[in-house]
Order: structure tokens, then C-alpha cells, then sequence
């Protein structure tokens, strides 16, 4: 496929004489899902493959009535193509000039909260990754990125578009990439293995940034600020209200940054994370550690026990339902999307039975044979 840049309009040969033009509208990175809702594409024919070279859309007419297909493969090559040209525009208008501080999380859902509950000016950056789970070898480079997307799009059940994974990751590295160095950056994080294992990745990527960074462990400044007994327990930074983040960012933003000496520290820790092979870790002790993949299996064979228990009579159980029961017992965090695929690794090998169609959890049930 080839491009061709007239700003704001991006050309793309899709066929020998077919032309796909995009118009830039916006300095925000995008994914497959953003261009697969656009309907504003224009659809040109030229006679051959060489008049892409100077070709200009204002000198011809749109083909009007017809449609052109185009795979996802082809698609997510144009909006990787997309994306390279806003952040080369994004770096030209100095959009790493931010007003405020950078706010980093390791979860899309904290990131909304934390763009609610903070006052402005601020950037919020969420990774949208569970790095408790999956490989992480050379995750900060693309041979480990393009390894650990594999996995994850072997064994986890994503509820998107193909490629939307890898835009989300890839976009955020290009968000992180474009932190102007005069801006304190505020890492928020939990005691969880989820969030541990991001934090460490996370100050490896900023390794070259000289910026101040702080950290907020959202936990422990839960616990110390907002926290009442009535409450349920909070194991991450998602789980938290706006209010209750605004709150603990104004009782801590004038905490030291990290010393050089702690920064070197995480990542000489994260270098070691990176060599690892485990697809599962735990917090324990204070610390990320690799557990086998089948960790939750014995857990998820007795949870489904006990609910034909309170049935009576054995009978299928949504899957939905069987993960809620162990969210509910469990006193950490633990991501869910990694115990639905373990179910169905149960019953691919014969312990359990299976009825619907395993796409989702909302799609089939289970029950012990």
C-alpha cells in the first residue's frame, strides 16, 4: 500500500488505480475503531499506479455509488500511517508543551476518573494493558510487544476490533514519547501485581525523560485519607471515585520526587521482569512474583462445586456468574479476563462441560462432569 501526505489529507493506493483519501481533524492518536465509525473517506480512481505520484484529490471528482473493501490488515497499516503523521504534527505545534502536570495510570478506567477528578491544566495518560497477566519478555521493545499481543490474542478474550489492542499500546507509547521534559510526572499505582508490574515499565519507558516524577500509591493513600471501616476493601486504582483521587492527589502532590537512586533500582527491576516467561504474577510480600498459569484452577473447580451445591441439582452456571463468586472471595486483585480463560482451558481438557459459545463470558455456562 502506498501513502501519500497532503496535509491535512493522507492518500492511500489500495488498488492499482483506487485512491482512499483521509482528512486529518484531530491532534488525538487514533485506532481501528475510530476509522471503521468515520464515514467521511473519499474514494477517488485514477487510470494507473503512477499517477499517485502526482496525484492531488482537488483536481477530480469522488466515485460516488460504489464501495471498495478493505481488511483490517490494510486498515490498521493506514491508521498506524495516520498516527506517525499527527505526532510528527503534535512534535511541529509542540504539543509536548503540556499545561500542568502528566498523570500516568495503569488502567483506562482510572484515567477517566483521574481526567474527572482533577483540577486543570493536566494530562492524563492511561495504559490500557494488564500487565499482571501475559508475557512480558522485551515488552519494551517491539520483538516483545508484537510477542505479547500474540499471546494475549491467542488466549484473551478481547470484546474489540482486531488491532485495537495494539493501537491502544502503540498510542500510548507515543503519548509517553511526546512529555515535554519541564512538566512534573505523577505515576498512580496500587499494591497489586497489575499495577507493580506497570509502574516498573512504566519508569523504564521514562528512563530518558528528565523530568521530576512522583509517585502516588493510590492504596496506601486510600487508606490513610478516605477510608472508612464501612467501606469495601479497594485493591486498585480503578476501583477508586473521582472525589476520592482528587482528594489524595491534594493531600500528597507535595511529596518528594524519586530520587535517581530508586529510579536506577526499578529499572534494574524491570530489566529482570523482562527476561521472565511466566504469563501469571501475584503480589506477595511486597513483591511481583511468577506463579504457574493453572495458579486459579483449583479455585475456579471448587467455586463451581460450591454452587451446585446451593442448586441441588447439578446444572449449568453462566460463566459471568462463576467469576463474580470469586471476585467476591477474593482479598487482592485479580484480573478476570484471566479466569475466563482458564475456564475454558477447563474445559477444553475435559473438567468441565461446556454449553453456549465461549466467546464471552456472557456467552456460554458451565458445570463439573
Amino acid at each position: 500500500m502506498k501513502t501519500k501526505i497532503n496535509h491535512p489529507f493522507i492518500y492511500f493506493l489500495i488498488e492499482p488505480n483506487v485512491v482512499i483519501v483521509y482528512q486529518i481533524k484531530t491532534n488525538n492518536y487514533l485506532t481501528i475503531s475510530d476509522m471503521i465509525k468515520i464515514d467521511v473517506w473519499l474514494t477517488y480512481e485514477i487510470n494507473n499506479k503512477v499517477e499517485f505520484e502526482k496525484f492531488n484529490h482537488e483536481e477530480h471528482q469522488p466515485v460516488e455509488g460504489r464501495g471498495f473493501f478493505i481488511n483490517q490488515e490494510d486498515m490498521n497499516k493506514m491508521v498506524e500511517e495516520i498516527n506517525k503523521h499527527i505526532q510528527k504534527k503534535r512534535y511541529l505545534k509542540g504539543m509536548g508543551n503540556q499545561l500542568g502536570a502528566v498523570h500516568i495510570v495503569n488502567s483506562e478506567s482510572a484515567a477517566g476518573s483521574l481526567r474527572v477528578g482533577l483540577e486543570r491544566p493536566k494530562t492524563v495518560i492511561g495504559f490500557p494493558d494488564s500487565f499482571s497477566i501475559g508475557p512480558l519478555w522485551k515488552l519494551d521493545e517491539k520483538i516483545g510487544q508484537s510477542y505479547r499481543k500474540e499471546w494475549l490474542f491467542e488466549n484473551i478474550n478481547f470484546e474489540q476490533e482486531d488491532y485495537e489492542y495494539e493501537n491502544k499500546f502503540t498510542n500510548t507509547l507515543r503519548e509517553i514519547e511526546d512529555i515535554a521534559n519541564d512538566v512534573p510526572i505523577y505515576i498512580w499505582y496500587g499494591n497489586n501485581a497489575d499495577e507493580q508490574t506497570g509502574l516498573r515499565l512504566l519508569l523504564y519507558l521514562l528512563r530518558e525523560k528528565t523530568n521530576e516524577i512522583f509517585l502516588m500509591n493510590s492504596i496506601e493513600l486510600y487508606v490513610r485519607y478516605s477510608a472508612t471501616e464501612e467501606e469495601q476493601p479497594i485493591f486498585h486504582t480503578g476501583q477508586m471515585a473521582s472525589k476520592n483521587l482528587r482528594l489524595l492527589f491534594e493531600n500528597n502532590k507535595e511529596n518528594k520526587p524519586l530520587s535517581d537512586k530508586k529510579r536506577i533500582q526499578f529499572h534494574k527491576e524491570w530489566e529482570k521482569l523482562s527476561q521472565t516467561k511466566e504469563v501469571l504474577r501475584l503480589w506477595i510480600d511486597d513483591e511481583i512474583k511468577g506463579v504457574p498459569k493453572h495458579h486459579y484452577d483449583p479455585l475456579i473447580i471448587e467455586t463451581i462445586g460450591k454452587l451446585h451445591h446451593k442448586q441441588g441439582t447439578k446444572d449449568f452456571i453462566k460463566t459471568g456468574s462463576v467469576i463474580g463468586e470469586i471476585l467476591t472471595q477474593m482479598d487482592s486483585y485479580i484480573n478476570y479476563s484471566f479466569l475466563e480463560y482458564r475456564i475454558r482451558h477447563l474445559i477444553y481438557s475435559g473438567v468441565l462441560e461446556l454449553k453456549g459459545i465461549p466467546k464471552s463470558m456472557r456467552h456460554y455456562s458451565v458445570k463439573l462432569r
